[in-house]
């Protein structure tokens, strides 16, 4: 009993109870969550980055942008030196594993493949406290701020985002000024092609850079198939919604530049002409802090004095 009352006592000292704003509504948790438990593949690499105690994460199906558990390269290292579980696989939501896990809280996706929203009323009934957050319309900054808060680790997700800030910065320093424009594209990915908007996160990083990106210009808007920070078109519209004298490939390595360099359809590209076409690097379809740096560094070693 003692104990549970000095317990109480620092976590009011520290600001505890607090309410967390967040894409689900808002959230009052009494005391800093000691099991966490994530949803979203998408959000777990935000979670280590600021070293949140998170206990396991959904997989995602095996692949080349994961290791052979589903975690995703950018931090299945950092997953595994923490002893970080696999709650479940390929993505296939699964009440009693999460009931296993007794998590203290629990984080969803409001968005994408990953996103176990859906299931949020039942997660809900069963007395677990769940965190949403839309990592299609937050930078990877915003979603830390909004964890570090919701994990009493403020100060760790400060940490990140400054040393991110720094990085970037240090790049551009080494980057000679970048004339002309530059397309993010998603080349193939699964069988779809797309453009980046420029408020698109992959756009923010090369901004902070020293990159312009331009998106689909606006005589093609009704060609667009669908859109969320990549807008979707035919392979055949491709050319057209490629404007930039310069082009970035999503998820790529050089054997998907190759690949874009040989298309025909693309043939008479600008950036095709000139050999303009660089990858982002395979772990760059997602930005977290960890393939955020990932980035950097590809572009750096590209571009750098």
């Amino acid at each position: 009993m003692a104990l549970a009352i000095l317990h109480g006592a620092a976590a009011l000292a520290e600001g505890w109870p607090r309410t967390i704003a967040h894409d689900g509504g808002s959230l009052t948790l009494d005391t800093p969550p000691v099991r966490i438990v994530s949803t979203s593949p998408s959000l777990t690499g935000t979670l280590l980055a600021i070293d949140a105690p998170v206990v396991s994460t959904a997989a995602a199906v095996q692949g080349p942008l994961t290791d052979d558990s589903g975690f995703f390269r950018q931090w299945a290292d950092i997953a595994r030196a923490r002893g970080l579980d696999v709650l479940y696989p390929n993505l296939s939501f699964d009440i009693e594993a999460l009931i296993v896990a007794d998590p203290d809280l629990v984080i969803v996706s409001e968005t994408g493949g990953d996103s176990a929203l859906a299931y949020v009323p039942e997660i809900e009934a069963l007395g677990f406290p769940v965190l949403v957050l839309n990592y299609g319309v937050n930078s990877w900054e915003q979603l830390a701020t909004t964890l570090g808060q919701a994990t009493g680790h403020e100060d760790d997700a400060a940490a990140i985002i400054a040393a991110f800030a720094e990085r970037a910065a240090e790049a551009r320093a080494r980057i000679p000024d970048q004339e002309g424009t530059a397309s993010i594209v998603s080349y193939n990915f699964f069988g779809t092609y797309g453009i980046s908007k420029p408020e698109g996160v992959q756009a923010r990083v090369l901004a902070d850079m020293g990159f312009t990106v331009t998106g689909v210009p606006e005589g093609m808007q009704g060609m667009i198939q669908q859109s969320r920070e990549f807008d979707f078109l035919s392979h055949e519209n491709l050319p057209a919604a490629v404007t930039g004298d310069t082009v970035f490939l999503l998820a790529a390595d050089e054997t998907d530049v190759r690949a874009f360099l040989n298309d025909p359809v693309l043939a008479n590209l600008p950036a095709v002409r000139s050999g303009r076409v660089y990858p982002l690097g395979k772990t760059s379809f997602r930005i977290d802090y960890y393939s955020g740096l990932a980035m950097i560094d590809a572009v750096e070693a590209e571009f750098a004095h």
